[in-house]
C-alpha cells in the first residue's frame, strides 16, 4: 500500500451493509442517501464510486433476467412494444371520435 492511500475498518452487518466511513464519503461527494457502485478492477481490487449521473448505472444490469428470464433490453422493447398498440388504439379511437 503506497503512503497516499488510507484505510478504515468498518463492519458488515448480517444484512451485507456497511458504512463508509465520513472522511472518504466527503472526499467523493457521496450523499447521504445515495448510491455508489462497486467495481472491480483489472488488479483484482473492489473500487467504490460515487454515482453522480445516471450514466453511471450504464451496464448495472448486464447479464441480469426477471423472473420470466427476460433481459432488461427485452422488458423495454416489450413496453415500448405495448406503448406503440396503445398509442395506435387511442389515435384511431380519436379518428372515430372526429
Amino acid at each position: 500500500m503506497s503512503n497516499s492511500e488510507s484505510e478504515k475498518v468498518v463492519s458488515v452487518s448480517s444484512r451485507g451493509q456497511a458504512t463508509i466511513p465520513k472522511e472518504f464519503r466527503e472526499e467523493l461527494d457521496i450523499d447521504a442517501p445515495g448510491r455508489v457502485k462497486f467495481v472491480r478492477t483489472d488488479e483484482g481490487e473492489i473500487v467504490v464510486r460515487p454515482i453522480t449521473s445516471v450514466t453511471d448505472l450504464r451496464g448495472v444490469l448486464s447479464g441480469k433476467r426477471d423472473e420470466a428470464g427476460r433481459s432488461g433490453v427485452e422488458r423495454l422493447r416489450e413496453s415500448r412494444e405495448r406503448d406503440e398498440e396503445r398509442d395506435a388504439a387511442l389515435r384511431e379511437r380519436r379518428g372515430e371520435e372526429e
